[in-house]
């Protein structure tokens, strides 16, 4: 009998072409060159981030810790000479994969998302490695492309993860606005989200309905939209636009 591929392998599967492109792009740059999606980051900021986060989870995966672990309390072996940083990314790409296919995706383990087991990590190595590819690649005035049904899932991975971010959470409490919703349609395929935003918290569930404000567009630009990438120019925008944008305001990473 064929065993059936879980979520976190499929998701360890689907991030290693996506590092790959990354360091790919960024090896291939002028690492003084900025981010515009970064605003104040050249790609060195780039590499220096996502090669942190990178060697942050396999920790993390690698120790399970019960509490949050400061990346200020560890070795993270950052080369002094900027120019060596895209080998010092590179090197980080075996121990990650590695340790998250050592680990079985059910392990408990700690995260900042309602789901507090190491498949939350396989997902969000997965994402974080898509939108910096992106970064990377506007950078460098290249336009991304996101398979859809990828783009699909990190739309959902950031609607379930984030508004438990604790910085995030405050932001959203404080931006209010209880009791308002968003469409998101994709134009693409299907997908189609509602969130409706409360006191306690933000909810999310697929499907259609009449959103105070309500975004159309390809999937792809969804999910750079609500990670701060697009602008709601680049899609097409209904209803209460001040909501829209105060809430992408709020709920970006």
């Amino acid at each position: 009998m064929l065993r059936r591929m879980s979520d976190h392998e499929r998701h360890i599967s689907a991030a290693e072409p996506e590092i790959a492109r990354l360091v790919e792009v960024v090896g291939q740059a002028d690492l003084a060159t900025p981010v515009p999606t970064c605003p104040g980051w050249t790609v060195a900021d780039l590499i220096r981030h996502y090669g942190t986060v990178q060697r942050w989870i396999t920790h993390i995966v690698r120790t399970l810790p019960e509490e949050r672990v400061s990346v200020r309390d560890l070795d993270l072996g950052l080369p002094d000479d900027v120019g060596d940083y895209p080998r010092w990314l590179a090197a980080g790409v075996r121990p990650l994969v590695t340790t998250l296919r050592a680990t079985p995706g059910e392990t408990p383990a700690w995260t900042f998302g309602p789901d507090q087991h190491v498949r939350f990590w396989s997902r969000r190595v997965l994402h974080e490695t898509v939108v910096h590819r992106a970064d990377a690649e506007l950078a460098l005035g290249r336009e991304p492309v996101i398979d859809r049904e990828l783009a699909a899932d990190g739309i959902e991975e950031f609607l379930t993860s984030y508004p438990h971010h604790p910085r995030v959470a405050g932001r959203i409490a404080e931006f209010g606005r209880f009791g308002a919703t968003l469409h998101l349609h994709a134009t693409d395929g299907d997908g189609e989200w509602m969130i409706t935003l409360g006191p306690d918290g933000t909810r999310w569930e697929r499907g259609h309905g009449k959103g105070t404000a309500a975004v159309r567009g390809a999937t792809s630009d969804l999910l750079l939209l609500l990670y701060g990438r697009y602008g709601p120019e680049r899609c097409t925008v209904f209803g209460d636009e001040d909501l829209l944008s105060g809430w992408l305001a709020a709920a970006a990473p």
